[in-house]
């Protein structure tokens, strides 16, 4: 059927659309085959067909039961009680046949008008209902040379006859198809004909069939058993192969729990292994299971208490929606496989789990996910239960010495474990309540030196412990694992080490169980339902990390040989992969130290500004960076801002770090411009590069590889706010440009001259000044705040730019929101961020006067002193200040040249300076005891906090600081 706006010319009736007359049961006629004899088997089943199913299950027929009753006969619930007939009405869960069938319908009305048109119909057909409603379906639809043919079977469908046939159709995405049209006949309350018509998809009608006919050949002729288990992990249908192998017949199975079918010691696990299938649709492959097999039945009448061995396979069953229905169980009788049959399918499993392990084990260089990656290799597919347990020195970058090796007092770290059987308390699984609790993941244990594993430990050599009739018993015994806080018994008192068994060699392939007590198997997680294990030591690079338990309980088959050599493999792969991971840790937390240590200490308190910033290290799977950021207080209440990244990761990159932060202190100290500043950085890092050439020219190497090879890149910014002026002097050495917030308006990134990276020479650096608002927000950072694999740079900043469009009141509030919104993708890069909130002084905090270079301006230097301090209330600092500024300005009139200008400013601290046209800085020198003078700028020094002279543009600078009164 097409849509009704498009017309089908001359002769382009679709293949397949011909009929099957009212009542057949046959297929569907090609065009112009009017008796039906077709090659399409479909399910037209005609009145009297109809007819007979009412017969023999309406009521008519004398039977009791209603219709839903005998066509779905006796129902189990879940908990094994019938069903009634009330509770088979109501909701249906999901799961339909909707999910594997396109169906659709429609009604037509007693003058053969579409009077019903279903979603599904519009979905189907490509035509909405406003399109088709009233409208004759043969003139919309079928073409021309087949309207006359179509009316006719319309009419007889109206009539009461029925019509089945098939029709070509174009669907609302504009694919073309066949679909079957089921044309039944319908009256209305006044009795009048009409029809309704059902369509299906033949295409997946087809693949239905298929599926069902490969499903009864499944169930009815497949060489080996095959179960489907529903999510309550019960049987729901099972196939001759099974019946025959279980010795029981298929349709008794229908209904019966799993557990029904195990040895009791196989229950749990076999459970736990189906809901993990069912949770994860990961399959299990070849798992062995011990089945009882029912007396006197299967193929030779086995006798009662029989127990028969199988490889189950299981994996998950989904619904054409992807949706979990169950798990499809395959199982095949060991005992009925050839030798030669087993060992391949042993090699092939062996095989497949070292390519998994490969895979799989160390995908990271975190030490608990490397760890967890060798148990999830391992368990179920290689063993029932396992742990991990390394040496805690060796995870805190220490080392494991001789004697602790030798006397078990080296405390190990459980690092992973895991269980196929499920959780601790399990028959297979340590008990707390059969003796000492059993160490978990986290815990700390030491192993004595006699056991089996402290002998492991000592040696490098992996131990199989076999368990054959493992007692349930607990006595005390020496050979407990013990806590670190808890002291060893004494050797002595364990009868069952007093004759010291030898240690293991290659050739003796078992260890009695007797080298470990119960207590200390029950410590380690071995419970009593084990009954093998292997104790596998973790060897990298000739050292013993720890060790790796791998453990199967009764039902499965106990470690042989070939288990021994793929559990050493296993555990060395591992191995390499956690000492990776060890080192690469160790390195980490060293940089790391390093750059934190290398960080301003506390929160800066400067002048004109309130900071708050923010330090975050990239995470444990990557290296540490070199991202930095400092607040360094100038003379004149003015304050540097710096940010800066070193290109590169690694101790290195923090070395470096370290020493260009260093650098820019002893610059800015020195009161440079910041452009000066920036210049001189720049030949500082190229001759940290100059500096390793140097180095390795020295060191012997004849190729000069390794020093010319490492070159040392930074980006900063670098900014100096002077908060009389409120302006701010910038400049920028390849880095991200700071971003500047005023009320009212949106964020905006400043327009600094970029220039080069640090290190790379060639440019001068230019600087600019912005003034800025009181109250305005300054905003410093690096690249991995904005930048990430998962967006482009300028999105970042984008995104910066909205967090910051309308920034709380508190500092501290403003970094943790820009933190927590933009650091999603945190641990890529370090993150660095630096806050100011713009103050000023105002002017009445500030006194500013210039003075003629005449010998009266020492007095009127000392009385504008003492008058202002007066006027801030500082009586206590008058006298101080006095002496200083007398001795400051008297050294501007004897060595200094031209107008002298005197400014004192009030904020966290009392600051004078002095300006006097003279380049020459002064310079404290020792006067001797006859000397008349010279011991002016020693008084300065002895009374002021902190004092120091700058070069300006025009002259020079000497200024001092008081400290204020307690209180003020």
């Amino acid at each position: 059927m097409t849509r009704p706006q498009s017309s089908r010319p001359e002769g382009a009736a679709a293949q397949g659309g011909g009929e099957i007359r009212a009542g057949s049961t046959g297929a569907a006629a090609g065009p112009g085959n009017e008796t039906g004899s077709g090659n399409h088997t479909g399910p037209g089943a005609g009145p009297a067909q109809v007819a007979r199913l009412g017969a023999a299950t309406g009521p008519d027929a004398g039977q009791p039961a209603t219709t839903a009753d005998a066509l779905l006969g006796p129902t189990v619930s879940t908990d094994g009680d019938l069903i009634t007939r009330a509770s088979l009405w109501g909701h249906s869960g999901p799961g339909t046949l909707y999910d594997h069938v396109r169906m659709a319908s429609f009604a037509l009305d007693t003058d053969g008008r579409i009077e019903h048109w279903s979603d599904r119909a519009a979905e189907l057909f490509g035509a909405k209902a406003e399109e088709v409603l009233g409208r004759d379906p043969v003139a919309t639809f079928v073409p021309a040379e087949l309207r006359q043919r179509a009316r006719e079977r319309v009419a007889e469908a109206r009539a009461g006859a029925g019509w089945i046939g098939t029709a070509p159709y174009r669907d609302a995405s504009g694919a073309e198809g066949v679909a079957e049209l089921y044309l039944m006949p319908a009256q209305n309350a006044a009795g009048d004909g009409s029809a309704v018509c059902v369509a299906l998809d033949v295409t997946t009608l087809r693949r239905v069939e298929t599926d069902l006919v490969a499903t009864n050949a499944l169930f009815g002729q497949a060489p080996i058993g095959f179960a489907i288990i529903d999510p309550q992990l019960r049987l729901v249908r099972v196939n001759e192969r099974f019946a025959e192998i279980t010795g029981v017949p298929a349709a008794a199975h229908v209904g019966r729990a799993v557990r029904d079918l195990l040895a009791p010691f196989e229950v749990d696990r076999v459970e736990v292994a189906l809901r993990q299938v069912a949770k994860s649709g990961t399959p299990v492959l070849d798992m062995p299971v011990s089945m009882p097999v029912a007396p006197g039945t299967g193929r030779a009448a086995a006798p009662a208490g029989i127990t028969r061995r199988y490889a189950v396979s299981l994996y998950r069953l989904d619904a054409a929606s992807d949706r979990p229905i169950g798990v499809a169980a395959l199982i095949n009788d060991l005992p009925g496989r050839q030798p030669a049959e087993r060992e391949a399918d042993s090699a092939r499993r062996n095989l497949a789990l070292l390519n998994e392990a490969g895979r799989h084990i160390g995908s990271t260089l975190d030490l608990e996910t490397t760890a967890r990656e060798l148990l999830d290799v391992a368990v179920p597919q290689f063993c029932d239960i396992a742990a991990v347990d390394l040496y805690e020195a060796l995870l805190v970058g220490g080392e494991v010495t001789e004697a602790e090796r030798a006397d078990g007092s080296a405390t190990l770290r459980r690092m992973a474990e895991a269980s196929a059987l499920g959780p601790i308390g399990h028959p297979g699984v340590a008990r707390d309540d059969d003796g000492p609790r059993s160490v978990e993941a986290g815990g700390t244990l030491c192993y004595p030196p006699g056991s089996a594993f402290g002998r492991a430990l000592r040696t490098g050599r992996a131990t199989r412990l076999s368990f054959d009739h493992p007692s349930a018993a607990v006595r005390p015994s020496p050979d407990l694992g013990y806590a670190p806080d808890q002291p060893p018994a004494a050797p002595a008192a364990d009868p069952l080490l007093a004759g010291r068994l030898p240690a293991t060699t290659p050739a003796q392939a078992t260890t009695p169980a007797q080298a470990a007590s119960p207590e200390l198997l029950r410590r380690v997680g071995v419970g009593p339902g084990v009954h093998s294990t292997l104790v596998v030591p973790l060897v990298a690079r000739e050292t013993v990390l720890g060790l790796a338990l791998f453990s199967r309980v009764r039902g499965s088959e106990p470690f042989d040989a070939r288990d021994r050599a793929m559990g050493a493999e296993l555990a060395s792969r591992a191995a390499v992969c956690i000492d990776n991971a060890r080192l690469y840790r160790r390195e980490h937390e060293r940089a790391l130290i390093l750059q934190r240590s290398l960080l301003p200490p506390g929160d800066a308190e400067p002048s004109g500004l309130d900071i708050a910033c923010r330090y975050l290290p990239g995470s444990a799977s990557s290296e540490v960076g070199g991202d930095w950021f400092d607040v360094i207080p100038l003379p004149g209440h003015r304050t540097a801002l710096v940010v800066g990244d070193v290109v590169g990761r690694g101790l290195q990159a923090a070395v470096t770090m370290g020493q260009l932060r260093t650098a820019v202190r002893t610059l800015a100290m020195l009161d440079m411009e910041p452009a000066e500043v920036l210049g001189a950085l720049d030949e500082i890092t190229r001759g940290l590069s100059g500096a390793d050439r140097t180095a390795t020219a020295g060191s012997g190497d004849p190729t000069g590889e390794i020093g010319w090879s490492e070159k040392y890149f930074a980006t900063c910014v670098y900014a100096v706010y002077d908060p009389v002026t409120r302006q701010a002097t910038i400049a920028n050495a390849g880095h991200l440009p700071p971003v500047l917030v005023q009320e009212g308006e949106p964020p905006l990134m400043l327009d600094i001259p970029e220039g080069l990276p640090l290190g790379v020479g060639g440019e001068p650096f230019e600087e600019v000044v912005v003034e800025l608002p009181h109250g305005a927000l300054l905003g410093m950072y690096t690249d991995g705040l904005v930048e990430s694999r998962e967006h482009s740079l300028e999105d970042g900043l984008d995104a910066l730019r909205r967090v910051l469009a309308d920034p709380a009141p508190s500092l501290e509030d403003v970094c943790d929101h820009v933190v927590g919104r933009l650091a999603g993708h945190h641990g890529e890069d370090d993150i660095a961020l630096l806050m100011a909130r713009v103050k000023s002084i105002g002017a009445d905090g500030v006194g500013d006067w210039t003075l003629p270079p005449e010998l009266t301006s020492v007095a009127r230097a000392r009385e504008l002193t003492r008058d202002r301090l007066r006027e801030w209330g500082l009586e206590d600092l008058v006298d101080t200040a006095e002496l200083l500024v007398s001795e400051v300005v008297t050294n501007a009139l004897r060595h200094g040249d031209g107008s002298i200008r005197l400014r004192l400013l009030l904020d966290r601290t009392l600051v004078c300076e002095v300006w006097d046209g003279a380049l020459a800085q002064p310079r404290q020198r020792r006067a001797r005891d006859t000397d008349e003078g010279g011991r002016g700028l020693q008084l300065v020094s002895m009374l002021a906090e902190r004092w120091g002279s700058r070069r300006t543009p025009k002259g020079k600078t000497v200024w001092f600081e008081l400290v204020l009164p307690v209180g003020r």
